[in-house]
């Protein structure tokens, strides 16, 4: 999509403050809506903002725009921290711009407004079940130009679809092809469950510890997991099924490297990020090793100390800041199995 150079890092200003995320399927039983949640009241006001985007010819239909819409603009589009006339023209110039009307049509017939609330409803149900004060944010759909995927706070979810109409875009988000690929219609639910589980997800502030980024990150991937208790695995980690099958096989390898290692206490982040941060993989460990390894590491962990204590709830385990009890008390002792990573 050809957008000048000086209009895209203007619009990257104007974006900066969002949130920039099957071998292992679940079963059929876990995939029916439990009762229970069923009877929790969770409406989704849903509002496709891309028509009346497209509908902007000029800096004036711009302005429009943004007042009709001033939540969306507030707090997406950072309207108040800029010159209403600055962002009334780089609105203007997106909203014409032959290739990213290309892609809002694509992303117009990816994505159903009908289908994806009932998409999204259970998923607030879920989340309401578990944590009952939690307020479903209005949902405004949106073509950012591939500038932002996704944002949510307490009174705003916005879904760029964009971002995830998949490898068939016209134009496709300018990042590495590992990170590429979690950018389809089937990653839309875990990415906003992850980004919502931030909300409740507690850590200790200071000394932070690999081993309590694998936890914290662990306790974002079983929020997530149940919350969205249909979604395989592998879109939740966003594996490929193979990457899936690997660790899973390998994970006694792949815990024994941390513990041979000295790992888990290490605190300098570069070492962390290495094995919870974006890479295509982690040769530390084996070359077929994917990238978040010690993320996937952590939901083991977690799940592994939920399944041994059955009366902690959610909000108590999203609550936990220490992950060293979370592991001691998981008692985690995977067995390791010989062969490649994936």
């Amino acid at each position: 999509m050809h957008i000048p150079a000086r209009m895209r890092t203007l619009l990257a200003l104007l974006m900066a403050a969002g949130l920039g995320l099957t071998a292992c399927s679940k079963g059929q039983e876990s995939c029916e809506l439990d009762p229970e949640v069923a009877k929790v009241s969770a409406p989704v006001a849903l509002e496709r903002l891309e028509k009346p985007f497209f509908q902007i010819k000029n800096p004036a239909d711009a302005e429009r725009f943004i007042q009709e819409h001033g939540l969306f603009s507030r707090q997406f589009l950072q309207s108040g921290q800029y010159p209403t006339s600055v962002l009334s023209t780089t609105l203007a110039r997106l909203a014409t711009n032959s290739g990213l009307q290309k892609l809002g049509a694509q992303a117009d017939t990816t994505f159903r407004a009908e289908e994806l609330q009932q998409q999204l409803q259970p998923m607030f149900q879920h989340i309401r079940y578990y944590f009952p004060s939690f307020r479903v944010p209005p949902v405004k759909t949106f073509v950012s130009g591939l500038s932002q995927d996704l944002f949510v706070n307490d009174s705003l979810l916005v879904i760029s679809t964009d971002f995830f109409v998949g490898p068939k875009a016209a134009y496709r988000p300018n990042v590495p092809g590992y990170i590429q690929r979690r950018y389809t219609p089937e990653h839309v639910l875990p990415t906003a469950a992850l980004a919502i589980s931030s909300k409740y997800n507690q850590k200790q502030l200071t000394n932070q510890t690999m081993l309590g980024e694998m936890v914290q990150f662990g306790k974002s991937l079983y929020f997530a997991e149940k919350v969205l208790p249909c979604t395989p695995d592998s879109l939740i980690m966003g594996y490929t099924d193979k990457e899936m099958a690997g660790v899973s096989f390998n994970e006694g390898k792949i815990w024994a490297h941390f513990i041979d290692k000295n790992l888990l206490y290490n605190t300098a982040p570069f070492t962390i990020q290495k094995y919870i941060g974006e890479r295509p993989n982690i040769p530390e460990i084996d070359k077929t090793c994917p990238g978040r390894v010690g993320a996937w590491i952590g939901w083991q962990i977690v799940r592994k100390y939920m399944a041994d204590h059955p009366n902690v709830t959610l909000p108590q385990l999203m609550a936990e800041k220490n992950a060293q009890r979370i592991l001691n008390e998981s008692r985690y002792r995977p067995k390791q199995n010989r062969g490649r990573i994936s």
